[in-house]
């Protein structure tokens, strides 16, 4: 579960903690048949911001397929995409200007 956060107001939690955390709630929704509080609960105890824990659930069950959306996999790639699609306009800009600017120096070249 990669979320990285520029943000200097959110703490970063250990992986361990995280997988832990995940692992309580979920065992203690199955315990009990009913996720109501449990991860309140969990986040409690671990002095852990609830809805943080909240999101690594839901992750950790699209990861598991017990729920639909991007896998933790996926994100990263979709995200390596991105990057690569925003580097290759910028690129794609960059050789506009080029053959925009040495289309006018033949052009000028050749009135003479």
């Amino acid at each position: 579960m990669a979320e990285h956060s520029t943000s200097p107001f959110q703490r970063r939690y250990p992986p361990e903690l995280r997988e832990r955390a995940v692992r309580m709630v979920l065992e203690t929704s199955s315990e009990r048949g009913e996720r109501f509080g449990a991860v309140t609960r969990v986040a409690g105890q671990l002095g852990i911001g609830a809805e943080s824990l909240r999101k690594w659930v839901h992750q950790a069950e699209v990861d598991g397929g017990r729920r639909t959306g991007l896998t933790t996999e996926e994100r990263a790639r979709m995200k390596e995409l991105e990057r690569e699609n925003r580097e290759l306009r910028r690129a794609n800009e960059i050789l506009k200007s080029a053959a925009a600017f040495f289309g006018a120096e033949l052009d000028r070249r050749s009135s003479r």
